[in-house]
């Protein structure tokens, strides 16, 4: 019995389903002779040979070191691959379950094997323009690593995460955060794929709606120059204040609306004050917002009375 989906990790963990499943011998045979993938929590790596796999109602199961990780380039599992997983939900299929007549139960499990089905069923039929659901593994300077199923992990690289400019991608995700992306890319050779997340988050037109000039509202501080201080009002769309030596990045602002000038993609503000604070929530999108199972075409960023053309071609 193939997945329908194929989730990222954590996503069963905690449901009736697979907390029925890997708390019963018999089911987790049944799940054998079916290919379920479940899900169970690492936590122990015995000397870096295999991990130890916490199930339900006291059962453990061990995952050794070459079904731990499905690698297409055959390059094998490093040493990080496998600690890294300790404290970290994992899928796996079933690959043996045997009850000696005294003992505890030995059960054998594969994240390699879902890995793989999941790759060969479903990530290798997605298309540049597929929006799917990933969750945030781990953040670098130059993007962020997300599991777009199984634990098969995709780079959302900083560019791509929106229009308004980030230093770091902290500023915007936390790991184990769950973000919408879309499918920006698929290599052939290695079968990598790349994903984007800024078309997802509405054009100019769209974010600029939310606004009004005379409205005072937050945003966060992403930039400070000698010409201005450049301030997030949504994750795509910035506007530009005036320069305050006061001012740092990273700050809570508020901020008023002098103008909004689609021919010019630009925002005129006024900044009223700043101080350290939480990220500011983004409102509402007033247009279509896409969802896991859409297919986006083309996006355009642009308003059309603008010169200057931001857009991405999917098909």
């Amino acid at each position: 019995m193939k997945n329908a989906t194929y989730l990222p990790e954590g996503r069963l963990i905690g449901t009736k389903e697979n907390e029925r499943r890997t708390s019963d011998l018999r089911l987790l045979e049944c799940a054998m002779n079916e290919g379920t993938i479940l899900e169970g929590m690492a936590v122990s790596c015995t000397d870096k040979s295999c991990l130890n796999v916490s199930l339900g109602n006291g059962l453990r199961a061990t995952m050794p070191r070459g079904e731990v990780a499905w690698d297409v380039s055959g390059a094998g599992i490093r040493d990080i691959a496998l600690i890294s997983r300790v404290g970290k939900a994992v899928c796996f299929k079933v690959m043996s379950v045997v009850v000696p007549p005294s003992g505890e139960p030995v059960i054998t499990v594969s994240r390699r094997e879902a890995q793989k089905e999941c790759y060969e069923c479903r990530l290798s039929f997605l298309r540049p323009g597929d929006v799917i659901e990933s969750k945030v593994t781990h953040l670098e300077h130059f993007g962020a690593f997300v599991d777009i199923g199984c634990g098969i992990v995709s780079l959302l690289g900083i560019d791509c995460i929106s229009v308004s400019r980030i230093s770091h991608p902290r500023d915007r995700f936390r790991t184990g955060e769950y973000v919408d992306v879309v499918v920006k890319s698929v290599d052939g050779e290695s079968g990598r794929i790349y994903v984007s997340r800024k078309e997802l988050l509405g054009s100019w037109e769209e974010n600029a709606a939310l606004f009004s000039p005379g409205d005072t509202v937050a945003g966060t501080v992403r930039s400070v120059e000698d010409y201005g201080v450049f301030v997030e009002l949504t994750p795509n769309l910035a506007g530009l204040a005036e320069y305050r030596p006061d001012v740092s990045v990273g700050q809570v602002c508020a901020v008023y609306v002098k103008s909004l000038i689609p021919e010019r993609m630009k925002v005129k503000l006024a900044l009223i004050d700043s101080y350290p604070g939480e990220r500011v929530p983004s409102p509402t999108l007033a247009g279509r917002v896409f969802r896991p199972g859409d297919h986006i075409g083309y996006w355009r960023y642009s308003p059309a009375a603008c010169g200057r053309v931001i857009e991405t071609f999917f098909d």
